[in-house]
């Protein structure tokens, strides 16, 4: 039987025993009622310290059973208190609807055993006292059970949602990074094979630049499994490369960079990778430019191309990665594609 606050029955059966104790010391107890009373509560705290291999159901009913036995021995009366702990504990064995019947339960037997042996107990305002007491215990052992397990199942779902982010950061910090690497190997090898025969220096510096993106690309996953990617230091440094490294071939990429940088924001880096890898992979565009304005509110960053554009109903994982990431960093993000090119806007604050 697992529960949230495993304390709680052990430290009620210690205030109970010791009240018990002190009673029978001071008043006229009998030695052998109060060694039994001592027993049966010291077996329940181990019985929950050290629970046994049994059925939870088993073990239940066991610890029902001594509380009936350390009742009937009780010659101060403390040990109903113990019975909110039926409720109690049922909660976590077999939830809210058996826990309410078994307070109900309790609530009634108390009142059974006052009108058995307590003649006119109805009359007496102590024994009134007591049964609305031990209800009101019963009401609020059973909503310190409920209230337990909706955190023990808040944090649960915490962890659960904790975990899917850490993936989805993964996932976009994988096709970001690897994505952007693939096309400019891509790119590359393109330049490569068509410049072969007709300028074969600049085949061989495409070759170069393919190898160093391959060589990006595998530092990038390593980095990325190890949940450690923590972004270019030198933004502006980490652009010139991109665009350096895309630049060539059928297409034509530039860089223009305006203001001064506060400090590298790595959504701005991921998104010129993603603008520049779709401007790249899909739009079959002649001149890309990157450029990005800094002022006194944050950055904007701009990938815009002369291709044939896209529907934006139909954005993949990548864009979608992209929008996720820069409102984490409370930023936005616009575009505007048609048949004449596509224009990706992104604003990040300081």
């Amino acid at each position: 039987m697992s529960q949230p606050v495993p304390w709680v029955p052990p430290v009620l059966y210690g205030a109970v025993l010791s009240g018990g104790v002190y009673y029978d010391a001071v008043g006229p107890g009998l030695a052998a009622a109060t060694a039994a009373f001592a027993g049966l509560l010291t077996g329940l705290i181990l019985l929950d310290l050290r629970p046994p291999a049994l059925p939870a159901t088993v073990v239940f009913v066991a610890r029902i059973l001594v509380l009936c036995g350390v009742s009937a021995v009780d010659a101060s009366g403390l040990s109903r208190v113990l019975f909110v702990l039926v409720p109690f504990l049922g909660y976590f064995a077999y939830g809210p609807v058996v826990a309410a019947a078994l307070g109900t339960g309790c609530v009634t037997a108390v009142a059974a055993a006052f009108t058995l042996f307590v003649p006119q107990w109805w009359t007496r305002a102590e024994y009134i006292s007591d049964l609305l007491m031990f209800a009101l215990g019963v009401v609020l052992a059973t909503s310190m059970a409920a209230v337990a397990v909706r955190e023990r199942t808040a944090r649960e779902r915490v962890a659960e949602l904790s975990a899917a982010a850490e993936r989805n950061r993964i996932a976009r910090e994988i096709h970001d990074s690897l994505g952007h690497h693939l096309t400019a190997l891509g790119v590359q090898l393109e330049t490569a094979l068509a410049f072969g025969d007709l300028d074969p220096p600049r085949a061989a510096q495409a070759v170069t630049n393919a190898r160093w993106s391959a060589g990006q690309a595998l530092e990038e996953v390593r980095t990325s499994v190890r949940t450690l990617a923590d972004g270019p230091l030198d933004l502006g440094g980490a652009l010139e490369e991109l665009v350096r490294r895309l630049d060539g071939g059928p297409r034509r990429v530039t860089l223009t960079v305006s203001g001064e940088e506060r400090r590298p924001l790595l959504v701005l880096y991921r998104a010129a990778q993603e603008g520049l890898a779709n401007a790249c992979r899909h739009s079959a565009a002649t001149e890309i430019g990157l450029s990005v304005l800094y002022d006194d509110r944050g950055a904007c960053l701009r990938v815009t191309d002369d291709g044939r554009g896209f529907e934006t109903a139909g954005e993949g994982f990548g864009l979608r990665a992209l929008r996720e990431r820069v409102a984490l960093a409370d930023g936005t993000v616009d575009i505007v594609t048609s048949p004449a090119g596509t224009v990706v806007k992104v604003d990040v604050p300081w």
